[in-house]
């Protein structure tokens, strides 16, 4: 299948350290001009760590950009170039201080991609290892939950989860685990 637009020129507006600001330029199959405006993103892992008693581990973290806390499921960006299936076991460790035994890699998704480069890469993480959370600087946990699988489903159908990654991967492990039909 072809594309339906062409790239004509690129402007980097932002660049900061997590994301950037590119202004695109695009050519329609008919030659008409449009532009885009793209958020530029290195990527992020997303972990469902789930016990051997089919509970999984959520946090409750504050996020500023929604001003609240928010649960989810433990996740974090890519360094440059950086390979996800080493990044993920970091972030499990840095935010839940757990470490897996096991790990799958389930896929992976854009969050956003009408304007957003992040592809979000999903791992399963089982037979885990309780430890010490070793928290960046700027990172606001205020607990890790370990919920049993009906619940977190609940939590999603009540809103209370209302985190995108968090329920995209969550519906992954369940169908994967055949907790969910």
């Amino acid at each position: 299948m072809h594309k339906p637009e062409i790239i004509t020129s690129r402007e980097t507006v932002f660049d900061g350290h997590i994301m950037g600001l590119e202004l695109r330029q695009t050519k329609l199959t008919d030659g008409t001009p449009v532009s885009r405006e793209v958020v530029i993103n290195k990527g992020a892992v997303v972990v469902v760590p789930m016990t051997e008693n089919n509970k999984v581990r959520l946090l409750k973290q504050y996020r500023s950009a929604a001003e609240k806390w928010i649960i989810e499921l433990p996740a974090g960006g890519l360094e440059l170039n950086e390979d996800p299936d080493l990044a993920a076991p970091r972030e499990l460790l840095e935010e839940t201080g757990d470490q897996a035994g096991t790990w799958q890699k389930l896929g992976g998704f854009y969050s956003a991609p009408g304007i957003l480069t992040e592809y979000l890469h999903l791992y399963l993480a089982t037979d885990l290892t309780a430890g010490e959370s070793q928290l960046e600087f700027d990172e606001h946990i205020a607990e890790v939950m370990t919920v049993p699988w009906g619940e977190a489903l609940a939590m999603i159908r009540s809103g209370e989860i209302e985190d995108g990654k968090t329920i995209a991967g969550l519906m992954m492990a369940g169908l994967t685990l055949g907790l969910i039909a």
